[in-house]
């Protein structure tokens, strides 16, 4: 276990010049934590998860993820590293409606690497879909999607796990499912970081950390 695998020092983000998201937020998440980030609407729980993702950058402060200061890459170099070392999850599905199940896990195989189709039909059978492989995503249920998503993020084999509201438009029963495989890929190593307003999910997790006003209490 590495310490210090995620650490973030004097993290700041201000919008339009007026509005600061992240206020100096320091932070250390450890190889294999589950970390459940909670905390009221507007607090900068999804500004700190973007961050983290690599799908933003600060306007202040650093970012190190496994040893490589990712704030100072560029924007090719970031998108690299994003690809090969984070899955995310979004509480939108972002799927591609007209594609199939197998097809839209396809294409994140295509930015990556070499597209395997029987890596892509294996990780659709770990999250229940193999029945569903050729439908298209506007044709499968919300927990259904929800998986694909999933299925996606695991295709290049992510040490890092990143995920913003993933039950928020799910009914109990389906995101009961989503937990269950995110819990299952906990235990197989990776570091998770959920942002939730759900306490009984947050608390699924080893580390709960609140925010309020852009600081981490």
């Amino acid at each position: 276990m590495k310490a210090g695998f995620i650490q973030t020092h004097n993290l700041t983000k201000v919008y339009d010049g007026i509005t600061c998201a992240l206020d100096n937020v320091n932070l250390t998440i450890e190889e294999g934590d589950w970390v459940s980030l909670t905390g009221p609407s507007g607090s900068g729980k999804t500004t700190l998860l973007n961050m983290i993702g690599c799908l933003d950058k600060p306007t202040d402060g650093s970012v190190v993820i496994d040893g490589t200061l990712v704030t100072n890459l560029n924007q090719n170099q970031l998108t690299r590293f994003r690809r090969e070392m984070i899955g995310l999850i979004f509480q939108q599905h972002y799927l591609i409606p007209y594609l199939t199940a197998l097809e839209n896990v396809l294409i994140a195989m295509y930015y990556h690497s070499i597209v395997d189709e029987n890596e892509a039909i294996e990780a659709l059978t770990k999250v229940g879909l193999r029945s569903r492989l050729n439908h298209k995503s506007s044709k499968l249920s919300g927990g259904e999607q929800q998986r694909v998503c999933i299925a996606r993020a695991l295709i290049n084999e992510p040490k890092i796990l990143v995920a913003d509201e993933p039950t928020g438009n799910l009914d109990q029963k389906n995101g009961q499912v989503v937990m269950d495989l995110i819990s299952d890929l906990h235990k197989e190593g990776h570091t998770i970081l959920i942002v939730t307003h759900n306490l009984e999910i947050a608390k699924q997790g080893n580390k709960i950390l609140q925010m309020v006003d852009g600081k981490v209490s």
